[in-house]
């Protein structure tokens, strides 16, 4: 699961910066904040961008959720699994399915 999560800070970091450039908003406080990291716990893993928490993973069942506030799982707002993390955009507020 550990290479999975990885994967997915990559592809949340690279996403929103790239989408900083194209918005010209890419100055170099703005693309600090938009380095991802993972924090993990014992029933969930957050994924965090800058100081902002952005998803949670649950650690069983490997589904990504959004967040209602800081370490509070929405699990309203499902966003796969990390087996299908190339199916969303990830690189605005909240996670996109893509269009096939």
């Amino acid at each position: 699961m550990q290479n999975k999560l990885i994967a997915l800070r990559d592809k949340i970091t690279e996403e929103i910066q790239q989408r900083l450039k194209d918005q010209n908003l890419a100055c170099q406080v703005n693309l600090d904040n938009a380095v991802a990291e993972i924090k993990e716990g014992k029933k969930y893993t957050k994924i965090n961008a800058g100081s902002s928490g952005k998803y949670m993973i649950d650690n069983t069942t490997q589904e990504v959720f959004g967040i209602k506030a800081y370490g509070v799982v929405n699990k309203g707002h499902r966003y796969g699994t990390l087996d299908t993390i190339n199916n969303y955009y990830w690189g605005n507020y909240k996670a996109q399915r893509k269009v096939d």
